[in-house]
């Protein structure tokens, strides 16, 4: 992994994880307290990665820091993940148009570049965001029945 995709991916992983901030820390203190050390050796590990501690991490509650960073990168930086760089940046950037979020767009855009998406994929990635909320939309707001739903796509 080239040194910019990894500095971008911990970007977009960083900013992830605090978008998340609520249910993150309450999972996180939950599970494991957290400690000046963690805190501290938190940072040190961000600072390694990325050569650099941006300015919003320190914004984020010392308690979920080292539990967010460590959700970011088991699942967005490794690749030992079933999903490749590639796809998780579509399906985020997707998501980010969704919510919508401004920053996760354009990192989530420089990410899947990076990763290899070609426009025309990320046209269609942002396409099917669209096209899974509009028909949501019809199904919820016209209580289509979906036990019917079901049988009629072909399950149970």
């Amino acid at each position: 992994m080239s040194a910019n995709r990894i500095l971008s991916s911990v970007l977009s992983s960083i900013r992830h994880a605090f978008l998340l901030a609520a249910a993150g820390c309450a999972l996180t203190m939950a599970a494991a307290p957290a400690y000046a050390d963690d805190y501290d050796a938190t940072l040190k590990d961000i600072q390694s990665t990325m050569g650099g501690v941006p300015s919003f991490v320190k914004q984020f509650p010392k308690a979920g820091l080292p539990g967010a960073w460590a959700e970011v990168k088991a699942i967005e930086l490794s690749d030992k993940t079933a999903l490749p760089p590639k796809v998780k940046s579509l399906i985020s950037l997707a998501v980010a148009a969704q919510i919508p979020c401004t920053y996760c767009i354009w990192s989530d855009t420089q990410d899947a570049k990076r990763a290899g998406a070609t426009d025309e994929e990320i046209q269609e990635a942002v396409a099917m965001a669209a096209l899974t909320r509009h028909w949501s939309t019809i199904f919820n707001g016209m209580q289509v029945d979906f036990d019917t739903f079901k049988k009629e796509m072909g399950g149970q």
